[in-house]
């Protein structure tokens, strides 16, 4: 089995096939169960979703952000970002890995590049948050040493009660 290979986006076609990722990761969320597709029909409406997608090499550019590829025999299976919330805090954003990367250990490859990634950009601390349904993602991030916490942002209380919140001091 060939390895999986994580590297920075930065050409013109790494960012579409991250973007393309995006749209996969949205079509998994929407398919995933009721309350997981209402949720991402008030937060990733499709012309919201169209927007973040536009800017998103601007949102999570260089040097205070970043967005990684994870590649296998050369096709992208996986994408994970951060950006910054302020001077301290990043946030990650987009973990996703296509059915064919699950179970290769690629998810927690990207996630801890992230880390790994913030820590070097002077990051004291990560954010994120996963669906409460994601158990896998749950225990992947507690893995890499996140701890649950409350929101880190104002959401909507029937937002508030779907989602995990995690933070890792680095």
């Amino acid at each position: 089995m060939s390895e999986v290979i994580v590297r920075q986006a930065e050409t013109p076609a790494d960012l579409d096939a991250v973007r393309d990722l995006c749209w996969e990761y949205r079509d998994y969320l929407l398919n995933y169960s009721d309350e997981v597709r209402a949720a991402v029909a008030v937060t990733y409406g499709e012309q919201a979703y169209a927007a973040l997608m536009d800017q998103l090499a601007a949102k999570h550019a260089r040097p205070k952000g970043i967005i990684l590829i994870a590649e296998k025999d050369g096709e992208a299976v996986g994408c994970g970002m951060y950006h910054p919330l302020n001077d301290e805090d990043a946030e990650i954003k987009r973990v996703f890995m296509r059915k064919t990367a699950r179970g290769t250990g690629a998810g927690q490859k990207i996630s801890q590049c992230l880390v790994d990634q913030a820590r070097s950009d002077g990051y004291r601390r990560i954010l994120l948050d996963t669906s409460r349904q994601f158990v896998h993602a749950q225990r992947l991030y507690e893995k890499l040493g996140f701890v649950s916490r409350g929101p880190y942002s104002e959401l909507p209380p029937e937002y508030v009660k779907l989602l995990a919140f995690y933070e890792l001091i680095i």
